[in-house]
């Protein structure tokens, strides 16, 4: 089976040692790790925002050199922050995302992300969990087929963290490959694949459930009948 995403060599500085990374897509990933274990440094690589190393293919087309419309349709990235300097309004931002008009596509994530009421104000006026919505739904306007998320569950709301997990579910079921920083380690079993990172490397890479233990030796912490405590061992 052909791989969707096809990584190798990719590294950042001295902030992400290389790696080679495969996808055969329709899959959601966890990256996990300590602060500063090099999961933003990943994203960044991958999305090549940043002078990286490394090589990147996305259903067999080199990522670099790529004309804007082509790659947008092939992969999308959504930094942490959720600071916006534009003055503009909340559907002509998501409209950003598509590069050519689609008044329905905008429409129909308006719907999906609770928009509706706020689609006219400028997005600067926004809460920070408001913001993140508008910007999720930018990121997938145009079903990328690579979507490269820097905490998208950060400041939302307990119905907005489960109403995004299903959305993203939804965009790996359509066949795409769905990477996800986070933070929130009782998260992790509603993801396909989980890798974990620290100092700048991947330390341990498969399904959630397999890694558990190693999540937990990486943090300090320890699974429970209710969750994750401190390890006192």
């Amino acid at each position: 089976m052909t791989s969707l995403l096809e990584a190798s060599g990719i590294a950042l500085g001295t902030r992400l040692a290389p790696l080679d990374f495969e996808s055969l897509g329709g899959e959601l990933v966890a990256l996990v790790g300590p602060n500063g274990g090099g999961k933003t440094s990943l994203l960044r690589a991958l999305a090549r925002v940043e002078d990286a190393a490394g090589d990147m293919l996305i259903d067999g087309a080199a990522l670099d050199g790529l004309g804007e419309a082509r790659r947008r349709r092939l992969v999308a990235f959504l930094p942490a922050s959720r600071e916006i300097a534009w003055s503009i309004a909340v559907r002509d931002v998501i409209a950003m995302g598509l590069g050519a008009s689609d008044a329905a596509r905008v429409d129909e994530l308006v719907e999906l992300f609770g928009l509706a009421t706020l689609a006219g104000r400028p997005i600067g006026t926004l809460s920070t969990g408001e913001r993140a919505r508008a910007l999720l739904a930018r990121a997938l306007a145009a079903r990328p087929r690579l979507l490269l998320l820097d905490e998208p569950l950060s400041n939302l709301d307990p119905y907005w963290v489960l109403r995004t997990l299903e959305l993203l579910r939804d965009a790996a079921d359509g066949g795409a490959t769905v990477m996800v920083a986070l933070h929130d380690i009782g998260q992790v079993g509603k993801f396909d694949r989980l890798m974990l990172l620290e100092g700048g490397r991947v330390v341990g890479d498969g399904p959630p459930r397999a890694l558990r233990e190693r999540l937990g030796a990486l943090f300090g912490v320890e699974a429970t009948a209710g969750g994750w405590a401190i390890s006192r061992g």
